[in-house]
């Protein structure tokens, strides 16, 4: 089963189309001249179809896009279709009738044989006659193969942290916790008022937003950020290296045990999306642990919760300051797009892609969307506000850290074992490499 979305030609508003206009700057595919915004490179009557295969529900935003590149290019008829199963779909897809002229990667599929395909049919995109203007795009967000080349686009990025009910904060006389010794006294303190769990989150081993891992990610990278060695050895599941869990791990297992999170609610939450989110919004949660894509979510279902209809609040997305030196944010790429280099219409996807690529109109498709824009000046939703007072130290991309998925699943893993007291400690740093992402 698949959805489909197709966004034509229609009147926007005069906001939409000055937003349209707008941009970083971009190159000329025909003259190579730098120009202050987006301008047609190809015939504008030109007609045909842009497909956009991927696995990424609720994708409003993408069809913003498509109708603002239409107010340019009328006649071209752009699809967006979300693939079931897109991890085994989106290969033979790419070999039939019907392939898509732009599909999504994503970093985790980074070296795996069983995505190969993917990356062979990926376009270059740095490849400057193009004219995609990569500059607009945060360094560390863009992931460069080994003969440079760029087969993948950000189109957002997310990070991991926590839900703050500010208001509760508030009412009970505390300042939202920026170290990791005022995050256990803020803890103790709800404890003794009374709050079961200061700290609550979706409690599984499968999932990117589970509680283990959120908490133990950030950690994991601020050890890893400047042993590009160890990473390396990481990345091959190599045993020699599988000490270097056991700092996370244990500051984990302490911080566990000081019974600020109380593992069995946590276990109620019945899934790491809505649930979590109606969840927090029955107000009485401090803080509840999520990534970005979860916190994206909570715009929409604000007027489906009868709890936070009935009480509203103030909240905000921070990042959570487990680590000795506070907190880390973490900014990883989310969606990418990558263009099918076999593709029919190569040359009007290109140009799409050359308008998607711009500081306004990756700005707005992430302020749409309610992530973190990949851009350099990174406007940030007002949700997303705190991340604007993170010390550049303290802020980790996926291309500096170099992590790959093998060893990410492995601690994310590991740590859910821990927590739940299935291992110990021990137990976990022995199990490097050998646990199974069922």
């Amino acid at each position: 089963m698949r959805k489909l979305i197709k966004a034509t030609a229609a009147i926007l508003t005069s906001a939409i189309i000055a937003t349209a206009a707008a941009g970083c700057s971009q190159t000329n595919g025909n003259t190579g001249e730098q120009t202050a915004g987006f301008k047609p490179a190809l015939d504008t009557g030109t007609a045909c179809s842009i497909s956009v295969y991927g696995n990424y529900g609720n994708f409003e935003p993408l069809e913003s896009e498509f109708a603002a590149f239409n107010e340019y290019y009328p006649n071209v008829e752009l699809s967006y279709t979300n693939l079931d199963n897109y991890k085994s779909s989106i290969g033979p897809a790419l070999k039939s009738s019907e392939a898509p002229n732009i599909y999504m990667l994503w970093h985790w599929m980074i070296d795996k044989d069983e995505y190969s395909d993917l990356f062979d049919a990926a376009e270059n995109l740095s490849d400057k006659s193009l004219g995609i203007d990569l500059s607009c795009i945060k360094s560390g967000l863009l992931y460069k193969d080994k003969n440079d080349a760029v087969p993948m686009i950000p189109i957002f990025s997310t990070t991991y942290g926590m839900l703050v009910n500010e208001d509760l904060f508030k009412k009970e006389g505390l300042s939202v916790p920026v170290t990791y010794e005022e995050l256990c006294n803020v803890c103790k303190t709800l404890k003794e008022k009374g709050y079961k769990s200061p700290i609550m989150g979706y409690n599984d081993p499968k999932v990117g937003s589970a509680i283990s891992y959120v908490l133990s990610y950030p950690h994991f990278a601020a050890l890893l950020i400047n042993e590009p060695e160890t990473v390396s050895k990481l990345n091959a599941l190599d045993p020699s290296v599988a000490e270097s869990l056991r700092p996370t791990l244990e500051h984990l297992n302490e911080f566990m045990m000081l019974g600020f999170i109380d593992i069995d609610e946590c276990s109620k939450i019945e899934n790491n999306y809505d649930a979590v989110i109606y969840r927090f919004f029955e107000g009485d949660v401090p803080m509840m642990i999520v990534n970005g894509d979860v916190a994206s979510g909570t715009r929409k279902r604000e007027k489906q919760s009868e709890a936070f209809t009935a009480s509203p609040f103030s909240y905000k997305f921070y990042n959570i300051p487990i680590c000795e030196k506070g907190a880390y944010f973490l900014d990883l790429s989310s969606v990418e797009f990558a263009v099918n280099k076999n593709c029919d219409d190569l040359a009007m996807t290109n140009e799409f892609m050359r308008f998607l690529i711009s500081t306004n109109e990756l700005n707005n498709i992430a302020r749409n969307k309610r992530l973190v824009a990949v851009t350099n000046d990174m406007p940030l939703d007002s949700i997303y506000s705190p991340l604007a007072n993170t010390a550049q130290d303290h802020i980790i991309f996926d291309e500096d850290l170099g992590l790959l998925d093998d060893p990410v699943v492995q601690m994310r893993l590991l740590s859910y074992k821990v927590i739940n007291g299935e291992m110990t400690v021990d137990e976990a740093v022995k199990a490097f490499g050998t646990v199974k992402d069922e």
